[in-house]
């Protein structure tokens, strides 16, 4: 536990081209250096992509929609009992939930084969909003492990 007080929020500014923070935040957790352009440039061109495959679609809907469809509800967490690790299931908070969606996406599209981060990331976040896709997979094994561990909920703290 911390001894001094919690540490504050900061406020994270919404993104030049869509006004949006979740965007920003992709961003910011997408980026290598502080190269902030670099980041945005691969973002905004994935967004690019989406929207010339998805036909009249908009990429930010799909964008969110994909964060949505990666949030996880429930994971376990490690709770020590009398000498034994539990692993106890919790429910996840949405700001821990939308920062373990934006990293699981992230991690999925540095994972795939297609030759480019703008292409990989695109590829990434239409599977996810078509509920597929190596993030929508990692979601679905924590909720799934969190199920086979329902009978540790009572140690919940």
């Amino acid at each position: 536990m911390a001894r001094r007080r919690r540490a504050e929020k900061r406020q994270v500014l919404p993104d030049a081209k869509f006004g949006e923070v979740i965007v920003t935040k992709f961003m910011n957790s997408l980026m290598y250096d502080g190269k902030k352009s670099a980041a945005e440039n691969i973002v905004y061109g994935a967004f690019e992509k989406i929207q010339r495959f998805a036909k009249g679609g908009n990429a930010l809907e799909i964008f969110k929609n994909a964060i949505e469809n990666v949030r996880p509800h429930t994971e376990v967490r490690s709770r020590r009992v009398g000498g034994a690790t539990y692993q106890v299931p919790v429910e996840v908070r949405k700001d821990r939930g939308e920062a373990l969606a934006i990293r699981w996406l992230i991690i999925a599209a540095r994972a795939r084969g297609e030759h480019t981060m703008t292409d990989r990331l695109a590829a990434e976040i239409q599977a996810a909003a078509n509920s597929n896709g190596t993030a929508y997979k990692k979601k679905e094994d924590t909720h799934r492990m969190a199920d086979a561990n329902r009978a540790f909920s009572h140690f919940r703290w």
